[in-house]
């Protein structure tokens, strides 16, 4: 029999005889080959419990904090490898798992994890031009971000094969979070497939709310938490992934926090252990485990070990000569090792050199306590400072560190210029609008390399973000401009992220923007030593303060935190290994704290404190009383008046309460002539002291078909007197009363409407017999420019 090309027909045909069964039966021989691509659908629909029989549907909950987690799997998307259904409240998350089983090209484990937000899941539809989910938001890459390194040290060495992970909002409620329940997903669609995994894994939030540590805090609480804080954690209490985001929290207050954390994903491990118990698939046996053969290992020891030792003992090396010198013994011993293995793939020859320099590497630091550029493992780089580097833009400070050089630079907008969320970012996470954003860029010469640049990559956002988080607890809540903070990495061997903390904080002091305290960041590494025989047990280990490029590379952790010298304001923990124990999480906050003072006093050097003032070039803002009766001569016909102030001006205006308009130039020259406009349309407006019910002689300026417009002295502008108050008797145009322009007439005063300000006449009500006295009017100014602006909702024209 031909082997069969539709696979699709063929699954269809077995399904049906295995529904009909009852029962799961392994497939025969001649059944595999026949079905061809198929059989391995076949055999996953069977696992699945896709054969038609009952009680596939599996579920278990936990109690975490006040509230129940629940996950379940099963039920929907079941060619998937894995897939689970996470919820917390009535936020519900779909994630699933698929790897391939062939090996990927690559070398290095292939993981994606793409974390989209539905609209539909928040009750919403897309505002774009096509009404449906385009590319990814900043929130959903961040998020994904978290899912990667949550479960990706958790993969066994040398697994090449292309894995994907989509968690899918189902719906969310606008109280609880779906980060959390995407991790919690990913970990159990993993552990219940078969694909090779050390986990399950566990994750929650910790708030603190009036001092008090607070489990998967909803968003309400969130409003009020001073700490943000996402804790994964992996069985027998050990750390996987570390996020958080602090307001200035004490050291000890933040440690108490994270051990909190961990209890609680503990429970969580234990729900997911049990769902496997009951419904996980066996491991799939893969094809190869990339790793280097060990008789080639033995052979490039043999040849590279003496000339790799004498570059990593050689202090006088920097970054790029240390590397060129490794990269000429890397050429030379794998030439060696092709000629005498040359069936050998290409991988395997590199990655023996590897493990060979990997090992050196290490080996200094944990048996000699040394580091390749000759520093012990707790000292710094050095660092140098400068501010006020070019004196046109608002803030500017370069921060150098050894090899690692930021230039930070700091713009003042107006607050209308604030980072505006989309709407489904804002129904899921609460997140409207921020005045403080900081940009990081990290263009291809910082690293002696050549490549395009394009759009933000996702590790750009990932330090940004995390650079921002450690500045944004500073930043005064009322402060009358939007603030964007760029850092720019010119050179780069390490910590570049840290490093655009510490030149953020020095360039908002130069731009004299008030920040509670200075920020300073820095980022300690790990070098383990695990024991082969006790599952990966940690025997010994060092950690490293300020760490290199190739300090991070060859190590287990990339430990960065932030924060003033009196508490924490942001910490990030990047983890190789499988899972580290809280022991060494807590004395790497503290090596971290006591590097994060000792930078601070180094930049206090240069500058202290922020400058009492901005720079004289600097924005203005300044606020335009308008009553409402003067708001439309104001604003204009269809905000005419103030679109063409800020075409030819450059200010921006935007209304902060009923009477009062903000006005923001960028600079004293643009505020100068924003203020001879406002002069110049609002010079005829005089108010002036009307009496009601009073007569007053009003002049005609224009005759129309609906009536006639009127001055009641010479600089006001003109008002319309209706045909239905000129006279008793029912007209259809003006010239029927015989009136033109020039004329004078009578009209009385019955004050303003109170909905857009006009003034109301009459000049009807005064042809019944009574006596009337004509009243003089008094100048008065009506638009005043000028004050503070007082804190109150914010709208723009």
């Amino acid at each position: 029999m031909a082997s069969c090309t539709g696979c699709q027909v063929c699954c269809r045909a077995a399904l049906r005889e295995l529904a009909a069964a009852g029962s799961f039966r392994p497939l025969p021989g001649t059944m595999r080959r026949w079905l061809g691509p198929g059989a391995r659908l076949v055999q996953l629909a069977q696992a699945r419990g896709l054969q038609g029989g009952a009680g596939a549907y599996k579920a278990a909950s936990v109690d975490v904090g006040s509230r129940k987690l629940e996950i379940s799997s099963g039920k929907l998307a079941r060619f998937a490898d894995g897939c689970a259904v996470v919820q917390l409240g009535d936020t519900s998350v779909m994630v699933t798992a698929v790897s391939k089983t062939k090996p990927s090209p690559s070398q290095f484990m292939p993981l994606v994890v793409d974390y989209r937000q539905k609209a539909a899941a928040a009750g919403r539809i897309p505002t774009n031009y096509l009404r449906r989910e385009l590319g990814s938001t900043d929130k959903e890459i961040l998020t994904s971000r978290v899912i990667d390194r949550s479960i990706r040290p958790l993969f066994p060495a040398g697994y090449y094969y292309d894995t994907q992970i989509l968690c899918n909002l189902l719906a969310v409620d606008g109280v609880n979070d779906p980060d959390v329940p995407a991790i919690n997903g990913a970990s159990a669609a993993l552990a219940l497939s078969d694909i090779p995994w050390n986990g399950p894994v566990g994750a929650v939030r910790v708030g603190m709310v009036d001092g008090e540590v607070v489990i998967n805090p909803t968003r309400k609480e969130m409003s009020s938490s001073t700490l943000n804080l996402l804790v994964t954690g992996a069985p027998h209490s050990q750390i996987v992934m570390l996020e958080a985001a602090a307001e200035n929290i004490l050291q000890q207050d933040f440690c108490h926090a994270i051990k909190v954390g961990m209890k609680h994903t503990q429970q969580i491990i234990q729900c997911i252990q049990q769902l496997v118990k009951e419904q996980g698939a066996a491991k799939r046996t893969v094809q190869k485990l990339f790793c280097a053969p060990a008789d080639i290992v033995e052979c490039a020891k043999q040849l590279a070990s003496d000339k790799v030792c004498a570059v990593f003992a050689d202090f006088s090396h920097d970054k790029i000569s240390r590397d060129e010198a490794v990269n000429r013994i890397r050429l030379e011993t794998e030439e060696q090792l092709k000629e005498k293995f040359p069936e050998a793939e290409t991988y395997e020859i590199m990655e023996s050199f590897n493990v060979v320099s990997k090992n050196i590497f290490r080996s200094f630091i944990l048996n000699e306590y040394r580091r390749c550029d000759g520093r012990d493992l707790t000292s710094l780089r050095n660092i140098s400072c400068e501010v006020d580097m070019f004196k046109t833009l608002h803030g500017s400070a370069l921060f150098q560190r050894g090899q690692t050089q930021v230039l930070c630079t700091v713009t003042f907008d107006s607050l209308e210029s604030s980072v505006k969320s989309d709407l489904i970012t804002t129904a899921v996470s609460g997140i409207k609008e921020k005045n403080f954003m900081l940009h990081y860029e990290f263009p291809p010469y910082a690293t002696n390399e050549i490549g395009k640049v394009t759009g933000v990559n996702r590790r750009e956002l990932g330090h940004g973000a995390l650079a921002e988080k450690a500045l944004k607890p500073v930043i005064p809540q009322d402060f009358p401009f939007t603030i964007r903070v760029t850092s720019e990495v010119l050179e780069s061997n390490g910590s570049s992220s840290m490093a655009s903390i510490c030149g953020g904080s020095l360039a908002l002091m130069d731009a004299g923007v008030p920040i509670s305290a200075p920020v300073a960041g820095v980022a300690v590494g790990l070098v383990a030593r695990c024991h082969p025989e006790k599952n990966g047990e940690i025997e010994d280990y060092r950690l490293l303060t300020d760490i290199l490029g190739i300090e991070d590379y060859n190590g287990d952790m990339d430990f960065k935190m932030a924060g003033t010298n009196k508490g924490i304001t942001a910490l990030q923990a990047d983890i190789k290994l499988p899972g580290i124990p809280l022991k060494i999480v807590m004395e790497a906050i503290q090596q971290a704290t006591v590097a994060k003072r000792e930078i601070l006093q180094i930049m206090n050097k240069t500058i202290a404190k922020p400058r009492p003032n901005r720079k004289e070039n600097g924005p203005v803002v300044e606020t335009v009383q308008v009553p409402p009766s003067k708001r439309v001569r104001f604003v204009g016909p269809g905000g005419y008046n103030l679109k063409k102030l800020q075409a030819e001006t450059g200010v921006t205006v935007s209304q902060l309460d009923e009477e009062t308009f903000s006005v923001f130039a960028p600079t004293p020259n643009a505020m100068h002539e924003a203020r001879e406009f406002i002069n110049e349309i609002c010079k005829d407006d005089q108010e002036h002291q009307l009496e009601f019910g009073a007569v007053y002689m009003a002049t005609i300026t224009e005759i129309r078909d609906i009536g006639v417009m009127v001055k009641l002295y010479p600089n006001m502008s003109p008002v319309l007197l209706h045909n239905s108050q000129l006279d008793q008797r029912k007209i259809k145009h003006p010239s029927a009363l015989g009136l033109d322009v020039g004329q004078e007439i009578q009209v009385k005063y019955f004050g303003r409407d109170p909905t857009d300000g006009r003034m109301r006449l009459s000049r009807k009500v005064l042809q019944s017999p009574a006596t009337t006295v004509i009243k003089t009017l008094s100048d008065k100014n009506s638009i005043v420019m000028g004050g503070a602006i007082p804190e109150s909702s914010r709208s723009s024209y």
